[in-house]
């Protein structure tokens, strides 16, 4: 069931969000590594990572109508659908745009940094959620609750810049274990650039860690500083 019934249709497409930009590209990260897929990244973002490979979207933008946007994304005719950002769940539109998605018959991924509550964010969503480690100079806002809220559909994502980020992360699969065994994965993705993808492997190797390999494949597809790919 929609979370956002109580609003008609029409009200619903005539709703506006700040969007920085919508594109095609492959899902670079994520168990949907690999597929087509639709992007809105949206303007706006509450935490200043200090590896943010989005900074171009903190500002800028166009406001768009809900209407326009679903336009955008039906024309590229692929099924699965990611909202990203900034901070996608700044923009209170966007629980209706996810419900919307939903009930057109979308897969749809939310991509957040945790800091925000994902509580109101439509059950059929896979919430892929961004636990902050120390590098990022951000980990202070990283809203733990938020943890008790996943389920089998969601995906839990450490940014891993260097070795004390790492034993950070690991500690964190131990100290929330009873929450994260219940999510469909874990991944560490190491910040590209900084974090050779072999090191990072290494790590988990001797460790025996359960948990996924996430590599920004779109990277090493196009040249990493390119916009909309």
């Amino acid at each position: 069931m929609s979370t956002v019934a109580y609003l008609s249709v029409q009200e619903i497409l005539e709703l506006k969000l700040l969007v920085n930009e919508i594109f095609l590209s492959i899902q670079g990260e994520s168990t949907f590594a690999g597929y087509p897929c639709s992007f809105v990244r949206l303007t706006g973002c509450n935490l200043r990572c200090r590896w943010c490979d989005t900074t171009y979207a903190f500002s800028g933008g166009k406001l768009m109508s809900i209407a326009t946007i679903l336009d955008q994304i039906k024309a590229y005719s692929v099924p699965l659908v990611e909202i990203t950002g900034g901070e996608p769940l700044l923009q209170k539109n966007i629980l209706y745009l996810l419900s919307f998605l939903c009930d057109l018959g979308y897969e749809v991924l939310l991509e957040t940094s945790g800091s925000l509550p994902i509580d109101n964010v439509d059950p059929r969503v896979h919430r892929i959620v961004d636990l902050k480690c120390p590098s990022s100079g951000q980990s202070e806002h990283n809203l733990l609750a938020n943890l008790k809220k996943l389920g089998e559909r969601d995906e839990l994502k450490f940014v891993i810049a260097d070795k004390k980020d790492y034993e950070w992360a690991k500690a964190k699969l131990v100290e929330e274990k009873v929450w994260i065994e219940k999510i469909k994965a874990v991944s560490f993705s190491p910040v590209f650039g900084e974090l050779e993808p072999q090191v990072l492997s290494q790590w988990i190797l001797e460790d025996k860690l359960k948990v996924r390999l996430g590599l920004q494949i779109h990277k090493y597809i196009w040249d990493p500083s390119m916009r909309g790919v």
